[in-house]
C-alpha cells in the first residue's frame, strides 16, 4: 500500500540521518541501531563489519582525529523488505598534510543496501561513491606543496582525501567507486540483484 512504502522510506532516510549525526557526535550505542545485524561498513580507511567499524570510529573520535559529514539529495527503491538508498554527502576531514593544517572536502553519494528485519530497517552494506575532492590549507596564507606521485596513487574522485589519510598514518584503500568506471558499474548491478532477491548484498570491498 502507498501509506505503507511513505512509511518504509521515511523509516530509511530517517535512518541515513541518525548515521551522519550520530557517528559525528560520537553517541556510539544509538550509532549501533541504524545497522543491520549483518551490517558492513566500507571507507576510504576502512573494511569490515560495522561492529569493528563503530570501535575503530569511536578510537579515531577519542584520539582527536575529525570526520564530519553533511547529507544532501537522497532517493530510494524499495522492493518488498529490501531497499538500495542513496544519498548526496561531503565528508570533511581536517588533518596535518606536509606539516600544514588542510581541510579536504569530498563530494559523492552513500549507496546503502537495506534490509527490514522485525519491523526495522537496518544498513546492511553502506558503500561510498567517491565524485570529486579537495584540499585546502586552513590558513590561507601557508604554503603547501605535493607530492605529485603520491597523490596520483588514489582515484580521482577521493584523492586529495587518500593524501590525507594515508598522511595521518590510515591505509587508504584505492580501487573505490567513483562516478565513472567497471568499479560503480558492479556496483549499480549488485544493487539491482539486491532489489531481485540475491542471497548476499554483492561482494563489499
Amino acid at each position: 500500500m502507498a501509506d505503507d512504502l511513505t512509511a518504509d522510506r521515511l523509516a530509511i532516510r530517517e535512518t541515513v540521518e541518525n548515521w551522519a549525526l550520530f557517528r559525528d557526535a560520537g553517541d556510539w550505542e544509538r550509532f549501533r541501531t541504524v545497522w543491520d545485524k549483518d551490517g558492513w561498513m566500507t571507507a576510504t580507511w576502512f573494511q569490515g563489519p560495522a561492529e569493528a567499524f563503530i570501535a575503530m570510529s569511536r578510537e579515531g573520535f577519542e584520539k582527536g582525529i575529525v570526520f564530519l559529514h553533511f547529507l544532501g539529495g537522497w532517493t530510494c527503491d524499495v522492493a518488498g523488505d529490501r531497499a538500495i538508498s542513496q544519498t548526496k554527502m561531503t565528508i570533511s576531514q581536517r588533518g596535518l598534510v606536509e606539516g600544514v593544517m588542510v581541510d579536504v572536502v569530498c563530494t559523492g553519494r552513500f549507496y546503502d543496501f537495506f534490509r527490514k528485519c522485525d519491523g526495522r530497517w537496518g544498513i546492511v552494506r553502506r558503500q561510498p561513491i567517491y565524485e570529486k575532492d579537495r584540499l585546502d590549507p586552513v590558513d590561507p596564507a601557508a604554503t603547501l606543496k605535493l607530492d605529485p606521485a603520491r597523490l596520483a596513487k588514489y582515484p580521482e574522485g577521493y584523492r586529495h582525501l587518500g593524501y590525507l589519510q594515508s598522511a595521518v598514518g590510515l591505509n587508504v584503500k584505492d580501487n573505490l567507486p567513483g562516478l565513472r568506471g567497471a568499479a560503480v558499474a558492479k556496483l549499480y548491478a549488485e544493487g539491482k540483484a539486491w532489489l531481485e532477491g540475491s542471497a548476499r548484498p554483492g561482494e563489499p570491498l
